[in-house]
C-alpha cells in the first residue's frame, strides 16, 4: 500500500507527458566516477561542464588530473635562433598560458596529475611548478622550450607527495642542483624521467644516484645526457633503467640487487679511451643493449636471471682495438645465462674476423633456446656463426636475418641517428651473387668443406635444433651449404622455413631449380619440413 509522503512525492514530480523520466542521473553518480569520465575527456571540455551547476563547478575544482596537452600553445620544436626571434611576438602568449594554468590551480584543491607542453620563461615554468607542489602533486609531466637553459627548480625536490616527474627540455636544455641537494631530495619518487640534461662541468653523476639517495625510484629513464662522461647506478628500489643517447659517455656502472630490465642505447663515446662498462644485476630478466659504441672493458656479473637479450654495437673498423674486441667477447660470456637471444651483425663480424679467437668457444649458453641473427651471409661470417652454434648446446630454435652487404643501419639492430650522431661510416661490399657452377661440381664447395668440418664439434646443437628460419635467403653458396649441413646432420629437426629474397625475373628459373635441388637433400631427421616463402 502506497504510503503518503510516496503519494505526495509522486505530485510534486509528475511523469513526463511522453513517459520518458527527466531525472538528471548523470550528475547524482559519486565524484570519484564523474571524475573518471572527465579523464577521457580534453581538458577544455571538461572545464565547459562547470557551466552547468554549482555541482558540476564544484566537480570540475575538485578534478585531480590536470592534462593541458590538449589545448593549443603552438608550442612546436623550432631551432634556437628561431625561438629567440620569436620571445617578443610569444611572450603575452606564454604568460596569458601560464596564468591561466596558475588561476586554475588556485582554484582546485589536491593535484594528483599536472601534465603540459609550452613555450615558457624560466619565471614561469618555476611559478607553475611551485603551486603544483604546494597542491601536493603526484605526477609532474613538463615538456618545455625556453630562451636559454635553465635550472630544475628546487621546489619540486623536496616534494612529499610527488610520486613520478617527467622533465623534457625541448630548447635548450635545463640543469641540475649540485648532487648533494639533488640526492636529499625526491624521498617518495617512484619514477624519474629526465630529457635534454645538460652537464657541461658536472659530467659526473656517480654520487646522485647511490644506495641512500632515491630510495623509492623504481623507474629511471636519462635522454640525451649532454656531457655526461660518468654515471653510476645504486638505487636500490630500482627495477627498470632506460639510457639513450648519451653519447659522451665513457664509464657506466649498474650495481641494483632489484633490477629487472634495462635499456641501454646510442651510448659511449667511440674514441674515449678507457672507457667501461660494469653491470652486476642478480635478477635482471630483460637487456636490450643496441646502436652503442664498443667499450674498452666490460665486466658484467651476476646476471643468472636474465632471461631476454638484445645485443648490438657500432663498430668503427679503424677504431676497433684488441682491447674492444675483447670486451665484446666478455660481455657475450656475461649474457651467457640469457634464454632468448638477439645478437646484430656487428657481433658476428668480430667474432669470425680476429685471430686471437679462431677456435676458442664462448662459455656456453646453456640456456639458450632461442637465437636470432643478422648477418651479412657469406663464408668470411661462417667461423663467427659456427663460434655461436658450437656455444649453444641446447638451442632448438634459430632466425637468421641475412642481411644486404651493402649494410645500412636499417638492416640490422640500428637507426640512422646513431651512425649520423657517432660521425661512423659503413663498410661496403659488392653484393652476393649467384653461384651457378655450384650444382654442377661433384665435389664439394669451400662452404660445404668449412661446415662439414665443424661436424663433429657441433653435435650437441645438431642433436637439439628444432626449428630453422631463414629471412633473406637468396640460394647462393653459403645459404644453400648452410641448409644442406643442418639436414643432413640434425637429428631432431623438424621445420626449415626459407624467406626468399626479390630477384630478378631472369633467375626465375635458376631459383626453381635451387629449390628442387634443397627438397632432394638428404634429411637426417624424417620429421624435417622444408617450406618457401
Amino acid at each position: 500500500m502506497e504510503t503518503r509522503s510516496a503519494k505526495k512525492k509522486k505530485l510534486l514530480n509528475p511523469p513526463s507527458s511522453n513517459g520518458i523520466d527527466d531525472e538528471d542521473r548523470i550528475s547524482n553518480l559519486p565524484d570519484d566516477i564523474l571524475h573518471h569520465i572527465f579523464s577521457f575527456l580534453p581538458i577544455k571540455s571538461t572545464a565547459q561542464t562547470s557551466v552547468l551547476s554549482n555541482r558540476w563547478k564544484n566537480l570540475w575544482y575538485s578534478f585531480p588530473d590536470l592534462d593541458f596537452t590538449t589545448v593549443n600553445t603552438n608550442c612546436v620544436k623550432i631551432a634556437r635562433s628561431t625561438v629567440r626571434k620569436r620571445v617578443h611576438s610569444h611572450a603575452s602568449r606564454r604568460a596569458d598560458y601560464a596564468d591561466q594554468i596558475l588561476a586554475l590551480l588556485e582554484k582546485h584543491s589536491d593535484i594528483r596529475l599536472l601534465r603540459f607542453r609550452a613555450f615558457l620563461t624560466f619565471s614561469g615554468l618555476s611559478a607553475l611548478i611551485k603551486h603544483a607542489v604546494k597542491h601536493n602533486v603526484q605526477t609532474l609531466d613538463i615538456d618545455v622550450s625556453t630562451c636559454d637553459y635553465f635550472n630544475l627548480p628546487r621546489s619540486v625536490i623536496n616534494s612529499r607527495t610527488l610520486r613520478s616527474l617527467r622533465l623534457k627540455s625541448s630548447q635548450p636544455g635545463f640543469r641540475l642542483p649540485p648532487p648533494e641537494i639533488m640526492k636529499d631530495g625526491f624521498r617518495s619518487l617512484s619514477t624519474l624521467f629526465l630529457s635534454r640534461l645538460v652537464l657541461h662541468g658536472q659530467s659526473s653523476l656517480i654520487n646522485l644516484f647511490t644506495s641512500s639517495s632515491f630510495p623509492l625510484l623504481k623507474k629511471l629513464r636519462l635522454e640525451a645526457c649532454f656531457g655526461l662522461k660518468h654515471l653510476r647506478i645504486e638505487s636500490p628500489a630500482l627495477e627498470e633503467l632506460c639510457l639513450e643517447s648519451c653519447f659522451q659517455m665513457q664509464n657506466l656502472e649498474i650495481l641494483v640487487q632489484k633490477l629487472k630490465n634495462l635499456h641501454v642505447s646510442s651510448c659511449f663515446d667511440a674514441f674515449s679511451g678507457g672507457s667501461r662498462v660494469r653491470i652486476e644485476a642478480p635478477i635482471l630478466e630483460y637487456m636490450a643493449w643496441t646502436c652503442n659504441a664498443v667499450t674498452e672493458e666490460s665486466l658484467l656479473q651476476n646476471l643468472n636471471s636474465l632471461h631476454q637479450a638484445i645485443l648490438g654495437f657500432v663498430l668503427i673498423p679503424e677504431n676497433l682495438s684488441a682491447a674492444k674486441i675483447s670486451s665484446v667477447w666478455n660481455f657475450l660470456t656475461g649474457i651467457s645465462n640469457c634464454h632468448v637471444l638477439t645478437l646484430g651483425s656487428e657481433c658476428i663480424q668480430i667474432l669470425s674476423k680476429h685471430n686471437q679467437f679462431a677456435g676458442c668457444s664462448l662459455s656456453s649458453f646453456n640456456e639458450l633456446k632461442w637465437l636470432e641473427l643478422s648477418t651479412g651471409f657469406n663464408k668470411h661470417n661462417n667461423p663467427g656463426l659456427a663460434t655461436l652454434f658450437r656455444s649453444s648446446p641446447a638451442i632448438h630454435t634459430i632466425t637468421i636475418k641475412i642481411i644486404n652487404d651493402r649494410v645500412s643501419p636499417t638492416n640490422s639492430l640500428f637507426s640512422a641517428a646513431c651512425f649520423l650522431c657517432l660521425h661512423t661510416y659503413i663498410h661496403t661490399s659488392y653484393p652476393q651473387q649467384w653461384n651457378k657452377d655450384l650444382w654442377q661440381s661433384p665435389s664439394l664447395g669451400e662452404e660445404e668443406r668449412y661446415w662439414e668440418s665443424q661436424t663433429q664439434s657441433l653435435k650437441p646443437f645438431l642433436h637439439h635444433l628444432k626449428v630453422v628460419k631463414i629471412n633473406g635467403f637468396s640460394e647462393c653458396a653459403n645459404d644453400v651449404s648452410l641448409v644442406k649441413f643442418l639436414l643432413k646432420h640434425g637429428k631432431a629437426l623438424q621445420h626449415v622455413v626459407l624467406c626468399t629474397s626479390l630477384s630478378k625475373p631472369r633467375d626465375s628459373l635458376l631459383r626453381e631449380k635451387i629449390k628442387s635441388q634443397i627438397m632432394a637433400f638428404s634429411r637426417a631427421s624424417s620429421n624435417a619440413n622444408i617450406v618457401f616463402h
